[in-house]
């Protein structure tokens, strides 16, 4: 079986297609098959408050798409110009990498996978902020 799988710890809520989902007291695991299902972990979540560094941003606005909050078709070109602006910080191999995995999977309407990708990239525009120049 091809698809998703989630595996949520208890009492863990997660979005499915614009309903909230709470899991139940014990550990369990979904498989999701409907391929263009809109899934988000809301532990995962970034709140637009939150959406404050370009990485967040970014990611924030791939949340929308995935949420099925704004049309993927409209978004497609500004989130892939979005991407290529990090591109232009984030030089480093394994950054090119994360990038145009976030970018591959964009273009394939893998948005799960592009925000995945995307989210990588956070522990690195956080360590590069912490970086203050003298």
């Amino acid at each position: 079986m091809s698809g998703l799988v989630l595996k949520l710890a208890p009492k863990e809520r997660v979005l499915v297609n614009g309903a909230v989902i709470e899991n139940g007291d014990r550990r369990s695991r979904l498989s999701i098959v409907t391929p263009d299902a809109n899934i988000l972990r809301l532990r995962d979540a970034i709140h637009p408050e939150d959406a404050n560094t370009p990485v967040r941003r970014v990611c924030y606005a791939m949340q929308l798409i995935l949420t099925g909050d704004t049309d993927p078709v409209e978004e497609r070109l500004p989130m892939l110009r979005r991407i290529e602006e990090l591109s232009q910080v984030f030089t480093d191999p394994d950054s090119r990498a994360t990038l145009a995995e976030a970018t591959d999977a964009l273009i394939n309407d893998n948005h799960y996978r592009c925000l995945k990708a995307l989210r990588a990239l956070l522990a690195r525009e956080d360590r590069l902020m912490a970086v203050r120049p003298s």
